[in-house]
C-alpha cells in the first residue's frame, strides 16, 4: 500500500515511516520540509495522488490555546478534503490519553476537535490514543519548575516509549478501518510526582519536587486517572527502566 505520514519527519512520524517501509509499504514522509503545509494546503493533492492511506502525526508548532485549535482544526480539515479527493481508504491519527477528560487544557480541547472532524468526516478512520511518551517527561518536569521546586501532582501516570507508540499507529495504518478509538500505554503505573523525582535523580539533578494535587498540566488540574487509559487497554512492551538503560547504552 501507498502510506503517506504526515508529520513523517518527527519522532513518531519518522519511527512510523521506518517500520512501515520495512514491512514493504510505499510510505511517504510528509511535512512542511518536503514541501506539504496542512494549514495552506500546498503540497497535500501531489503527496496523497495515489495514496491507499493517510497517518497524521503531525503536532502545532505552537501550544497556546488559540493556536493549538486553530492548527488541529484547519490542518484536519484540509488533509481530510484532500483525502476525499484523492480516494484515500483510510484516516489514522495518533490523539491522547485522557484528551475528552482534561477539558480545561487547551491542547486537549484541540485534540478532541480534531477526533470530531475525523469520526464525522465520513472517511474510514482509525485514532490511536496513546499515553505520554517517555521521552516527554523531562519537558513536564522543566514546564512544572518554579525556582529550584517541581511542582506534580500525585496521580496516576502510565508512560510509553516513543518506538511503541509508533509501533500501534504503523499497526493501524497497515490494518483496516476501525472507525473508533483505541487507547495504548505502557507496561507500568506511576505517580506523576515520584516519576518526576526519578527522572531528576537519574539526571543526576538537584531540583525538589513536590507533591501539589493543584498542580496544573497542560492548563488542567487532573484526577486520579486523568492520565491513564481505561481498563483494558492495549499495554505496551517496554518498561521504563528498560528504555533508560538502551537510552543510556
Amino acid at each position: 500500500m501507498k502510506i503517506v505520514v504526515i508529520g513523517g519527519s518527527g519522532l513518531i512520524g519518522s519511527k512510523v515511516v521506518a517500520i512501515l517501509g520495512k514491512q514493504g509499504h510505499e510510505t511517504v514522509a510528509a511535512s512542511p520540509k518536503s514541501g506539504v503545509n496542512t494549514l495552506t494546503g500546498a503540497g497535500l493533492a501531489e503527496a496523497l495522488d495515489g495514496a491507499d492511506v493517510v497517518v497524521d502525526v503531525s503536532n502545532s508548532p505552537s501550544f497556546a490555546d488559540a493556536d493549538v485549535l486553530k492548527f488541529f482544526e484547519t490542518s484536519t480539515r484540509n488533509l481530510l478534503a484532500a483525502e476525499a479527493a484523492a480516494g484515500v481508504r483510510h484516516h489514522v491519527a495518533l490523539s491522547v490519553v485522557g484528551a475528552d477528560r482534561l477539558p480545561d487544557s487547551g491542547y486537549m480541547r484541540a485534540k478532541v476537535a480534531q477526533e470530531k472532524l475525523i469520526s464525522a468526516s465520513g472517511l474510514p478512520w482509525s485514532v490511536v490514543r496513546a499515553t505520554q511518551f517517555f521521552e516527554f517527561v523531562p519537558g513536564i518536569v522543566d514546564s512544572a519548575t518554579v525556582g529550584d521546586t517541581v511542582h506534580l501532582a500525585p496521580v496516576l501516570i502510565q508512560p510509553m516509549a516513543a518506538d511503541n507508540v509508533a509501533a500501534a499507529v504503523a499497526e493501524a495504518a497497515a490494518g483496516t478501518p476501525t472507525n473508533a478509538v483505541v487507547e495504548v500505554g505502557g507496561p507500568e503505573q506511576f505517580r506523576l510526582d515520584e516519576l518526576g523525582r526519578a527522572t531528576l535523580a537519574a539526571r543526576h539533578d538537584t531540583r525538589a519536587v513536590v507533591g501539589d494535587p493543584a498542580a496544573p498540566y497542560f492548563g488542567a488540574v487532573l484526577a486520579e486517572r486523568s492520565l491513564v487509559p481505561a481498563d483494558g487497554a492495549r499495554r505496551a512492551e517496554t518498561r521504563l527502566e528498560d528504555w533508560r538503560t538502551a537510552q543510556a547504552g
